[in-house]
């Protein structure tokens, strides 16, 4: 969640040691489909909207980092998984005009403008 990875980089900063590496971590084993129907319950959307997929390649089975030298610094998360998806959801239910141009395509024509030339150079198209 965005205000525990904040504090986390507040710990890092002001405690850590200069060059080393803290993981920020929820520490908050979930299994995808579970997230799934959570998110499609905290939307009141119907779980026949889930699309089954074969994993691809090399799919990674689970994505866990050790946060502990950040919690040695003092850090704690302070929301729980549920919490946070909820807080998460409702900022984008209420920020609407943030993701809006990115559902409808509008965003990229900015990218065109501001990388088509650069991205022509090294030969990749938009």
């Amino acid at each position: 969640y965005v205000d525990d990875h904040a504090m986390g980089v507040d710990a890092a900063l002001h405690n850590g040691v200069a060059g080393e590496a803290y993981n920020i971590a929820g520490e908050n084993l979930q299994h995808n489909i579970d997230v799934i129907r959570r998110l499609l319950s905290l939307l009141g959307k119907p779980e026949s909207l889930m699309k089954f997929v074969p994993d691809r390649e090399g799919h990674d089975r689970r994505y866990a980092m050790d946060c502990a030298k950040l919690r040695d610094l003092g850090w704690q998360r302070q929301y729980s998984f549920e919490d946070a998806l909820a807080r998460t959801v409702e900022w984008y239910k209420s920020n609407e005009s943030w993701w809006r141009k990115i559902k409808t395509g509008e965003y990229l024509e900015y990218y065109k403008r501001q990388y088509a030339a650069r991205l022509a150079a090294a030969g990749v198209s938009l």
